[in-house]
């Protein structure tokens, strides 16, 4: 039995999952003619009370299209200086859209209102233009942290006022709704557009959704077929994510709760150094320094559990719905017995 924590990535489509992607009735999705497609676009739409949505191969499509249709070049963007748009998308932000970005130093990745206003630029020659604000709910280098819906409400008022687009990487948003029980059509309203994965906590095998409105999505589509994500008889993978939404939000909390099984034991061995709040499905703790990250590692691959390096001396669990108690306290017994 392999335990494999090094993301919620990994999953793979359960049975009952696999039978609706083969029952799927598909068309051609860049005619926008696939009906399952455009089923799953129109709910996902729905869910935020947004007014459209375009199904992408990838969360970093999805948040380089938004960045994208939002800007405009010597634009900047302001986000947490962990953000994945800024460490994890190959500098896409720049590439495709030639925008300058500013870095804020947030609390576990998470920005106030009273950051994004003293980050705006002034109008001035020497200036690029802030143009967008892009927030990460949860967080992926925060530890899965969260935002309540309150400090995004600050935040949108401060982008209305300043007349700045407001971006939302949710590619585990479901994760943060699941555990402040505030309502995705709530959420929605405070976004220009908004970004969610279905391949993550969710378990389908691929897929993102981007969210926003019927003018922002036409031109989406296009930008989307400009980066070549135009797919065809897509709705194979549209089923997924119907399926993903209609039975894989509620249990997310038993990864939650499995992630904060694995915190509780973390927390108490003599050989971390930190651990972050577990507030969702991430977990990340720091080793002391005698301990060597990739010995360890090594060591856990050993007993069958798979984990990630995730900075100096830091690992990186993620549970999910192929993570079952049984391998939480396979886990927790090999954590244990590390010295």
């Amino acid at each position: 039995m392999i335990i494999d924590l090094r993301s919620d990535t990994v999953t793979r489509p359960s049975p009952a999952m696999l039978e609706a992607m083969m029952k799927a009735t598909v068309g051609d999705d860049v005619f926008e003619e696939d009906p399952t497609v455009r089923a799953l676009e129109e709910k996902g739409a729905a869910l935020f009370g947004k007014e459209s949505a375009l199904f992408c191969p990838s969360g970093t499509m999805c948040n380089q299209i938004a960045i994208k249709i939002l800007t405009r070049p010597l634009d900047e963007i302001i986000c947490d200086k962990k953000a994945h748009i800024y460490l994890s998308e190959a500098g896409g932000w720049a590439y495709h859209s030639g925008c300058s970005i500013r870095l804020i130093d947030g609390d576990r990745g998470r920005i106030t209102a009273v950051d994004v206003l003293s980050n705006i630029n002034a109008e001035d020659v020497h200036n690029p233009v802030s143009r967008i604000v892009a927030i990460e709910n949860t967080h992926n280098k925060g530890g899965g942290s969260c935002y309540s819906l309150s400090v995004m409400k600050d935040i949108s008022d401060v982008c209305r006022k300043n007349n700045l687009s407001l971006h939302l990487d949710g590619a585990r948003i479901m994760n943060a709704l699941t555990v402040t029980n505030d309502s995705p059509s709530e959420t929605g309203k405070l976004f220009d557009t908004i970004s969610f994965c279905l391949s993550k906590g969710l378990g389908a095998p691929i897929g993102s959704l981007l969210i926003s409105s019927k003018e922002n999505i036409k031109y989406a589509r296009h930008v989307r077929k400009a980066l070549g994500g135009g797919m065809r008889q897509a709705g194979y993978l549209a089923a997924a994510g119907i399926f993903a939404l209609d039975n894989n939000i509620e249990r997310l909390k038993d990864d939650h709760n499995r992630a904060r099984v694995l915190g509780k034991t973390i927390s108490t061995l003599n050989y971390i150094k930190e651990l972050l709040p577990v507030e969702t499905n991430i977990v990340i703790f720091t080793l002391n320094d005698y301990v060597v990250a990739e010995k360890f590692i090594e060591y856990l691959s050993g007993q069958g559990i798979k984990a990630l390096i995730f900075g100096k001396n830091t690992i990186r669990f993620v549970t999910h719905l192929d993570i079952d108690d049984a391998m939480i306290e396979k886990t927790i017994r090999a954590l244990k017995q590390f010295h």
